[in-house]
């Protein structure tokens, strides 16, 4: 195994564009992890929501926790990957651009008040701040502690998320989004690569 911090460049076409969102480089073996493991992980989300929903579902709310269901779970796999963390974290990347994005984040929790009953903006509020809070701490913490400070800060939100999840069926929507953005995201570690890279 090596270490590089150096992304290749980025592809021409809509391969650059795919580039920019998950890293270029990325080996077949990520690529294959990120498509498939995002589709199993979604799937079973689903399930669990038509398992415990009380109610039928709109055709909105399907779509929508679908579409949420597939970002959460692809991007929990996707910036876990060396090829993201390489990318996310090269040189000219600092605290101000890894914060950049995950605000936007704060449309899902949003979408979930807008869309299923049992949620208030009470709930929004005190999740999104959390988030919030929880990555300016990280960033602000030396590197050598932002594993253990980030890990505490989701074994918090895992906690809280236990004790006011509104709508039986969704209450992996708030561990799912904190575990893309405070663990995969979030923290930097070395983009181990294999000796001989298979590229898509």
């Amino acid at each position: 195994m090596n270490i590089s911090w150096a992304p290749p460049q980025l592809r021409k076409g809509w391969r650059g564009y795919w580039d920019a969102f998950v890293g270029p480089g990325a080996t077949s073996a990520e690529e294959w992890l990120q498509l498939l493991g995002g589709l199993v992980l979604s799937t079973i989300a689903l399930l669990v929501f038509f398992l415990h929903f009380p109610g039928q579902p709109t055709l909105a709310q399907i779509v929508v926790l679908s579409l949420l269901a597939l970002d959460l779970s692809g991007g929990i796999i996707t910036n876990a990957t060396s090829t993201a963390k390489r990318w996310y974290h090269r040189e000219g990347q600092g605290s101000w651009q890894l914060l950049v994005f995950i605000l936007p984040h704060g449309i899902h929790l949003a979408l979930l008040v807008w869309l299923f009953p049992g949620f208030a903006w009470w709930f929004f509020l005190l999740f999104y701040g959390y988030l919030v809070a929880s990555a300016l701490l990280i960033l602000h913490t030396p590197l050598y502690l932002q594993r253990p400070m980030a890990f505490i800060c989701y074994a918090g939100v895992v906690l809280l998320s236990s004790l006011s999840a509104p709508t039986p069926g969704l209450e992996w929507v708030v561990p799912f989004l904190f575990l893309k953005l405070l663990i995969s995201h979030l923290l930097k570690e070395a983009p181990f690569r294999p000796a001989q890279e298979h590229l898509p």
